[in-house]
């Protein structure tokens, strides 16, 4: 049998007319009618006046960040139980990432955390610089409080939807909540670019910045001048035309990814030492991985014996992200932790959750899971 991938990209025929028929008319560069047209229905289907086509959800954070002002040296907090590129974006600036533990309910950045942690250090005088928000595994956290904190200390939100590109957050979507917001097309994501990401927001100066930046910030003249040092950060026509075709079918995409979610937890579901990813009521899920944790003394096999069972099976599972803090070149930094992170990561394991996964492949690696309850 062949390999089952944790989040495999979901490509069709749809993508290949749109790529050969932007291949076709000769818009090869960064830079076409498939980035204008997949940048306006990205904000259009988000809802916020304006968006800007990139190639990695790491560079539009970077951008996020720069066109924030945020300078070298100064704080930015943002969730610790997340992926390198959330922290590696504020290095990329100079600033100094500081690290926010998880709530227990939702896995998300702890709003209560973040508040104390903004009251310290405005009191001491190093007010931050920004707050990076993470939808951790396509769920967003409790927004309002969030929001709430840094609007009372006057300082910026970037909303990290890398993961989360169709959940929403009380009726609004994923992309929407912060001053600025980032999702990444990578090709394990909800929808693909091969490699891509999209910056956007409300504050139309903030986008036309970044879009400045992105493309090497020439200056307008007839020759090449620069007066800021820029980035080659823009999406190809090409890869945007394979953007705009998933996109008209990113609904689909999440509902079967939520459809994985479901089947798993009615097999899996009341096992003793097993629990879920709880998804929070205040807003719905894209499911982009189904991860859930194993107690080993309740279960009878902890997280890595199940882990190395379904690699033997040819079968991809991953643990949860290993919190910031503990990652060997972010040790120096400072943090605000409550340990809920430290357990995720030690009993987390995320199962294969792609939208391409059969049911039968699911019903497989439920029963994997189970045998080792047994063995």
């Amino acid at each position: 049998m062949s390999r089952i991938y944790l989040s495999p990209p979901d490509v069709g025929e749809a993508e290949r007319e749109l790529l050969l028929q932007a291949f076709d008319s000769g818009w090869i560069a960064p830079l076409g009618p498939h980035v204008d047209g997949f940048e306006r229905e990205m904000a259009d289907y988000v809802g916020v006046g304006h968006a800007a086509a990139l190639n990695s959800g790491t560079a539009a954070l970077h951008l996020a960040l720069a066109v924030l002002g945020v300078r070298p040296g100064s704080a930015v907090l943002t969730s610790t139980l997340t992926f390198a590129a959330t922290a590696n974006a504020i290095t990329y600036v100079g600033a100094r990432p500081v690290f926010i533990d998880s709530a227990a309910d939702t896995w998300n950045m702890d709003p209560a955390l973040l508040a104390d942690e903004l009251h310290a250090r405005v009191r001491a005088g190093d007010r931050p610089a920004a707050v990076i928000a993470v939808d951790l595994y396509g769920q967003c956290p409790d927004y309002d409080p969030i929001r709430a904190a840094c609007a009372e200390y006057g300082v910026p939100l970037v909303e990290d939807a890398a993961e989360a590109l169709g959940a929403n957050y009380q009726g609004r979507r994923a992309g929407s909540l912060g001053d600025l917001a980032i999702f990444s097309f990578n090709g394990n994501k909800i929808i693909t670019t091969s490699g891509g990401g999209m910056l956007l927001s409300d504050r139309e100066e903030l986008v036309a910045r970044a879009r400045f930046l992105a493309t090497q910030a020439r200056d307008p003249a007839p020759h090449y001048q620069h007066s800021t040092v820029g980035f080659n950060y823009r999406l190809s026509n090409l890869l945007a035309a394979v953007g705009r075709a998933q996109l008209a079918g990113l609904e689909r995409r999440v509902e079967r990814r939520r459809a994985i979610n479901r089947r798993y937890r009615r097999l899996l579901e009341g096992t003793p030492g097993l629990a879920f990813m709880p998804e929070a009521p205040f807003g719905r899920s894209t499911c982009w991985l189904t991860c859930l944790t194993v107690d080993p003394a309740v279960f009878g096999a902890d997280r890595e014996r199940i882990r190395l069972a379904l690699e033997a099976e040819d079968i991809e599972a991953r643990p949860v992200w290993k919190p910031m803090h503990l990652q060997p070149v972010f040790a120096d930094c400072d943090a605000r932790l409550n340990g809920v992170a430290d357990r995720l990561f030690e009993r987390g394991i995320c199962l294969p959750s792609g939208s391409t996964l059969t049911d039968a492949q699911v019903d497989r690696i439920a029963g994997l899971v189970l045998e080792q309850r047994r063995g």
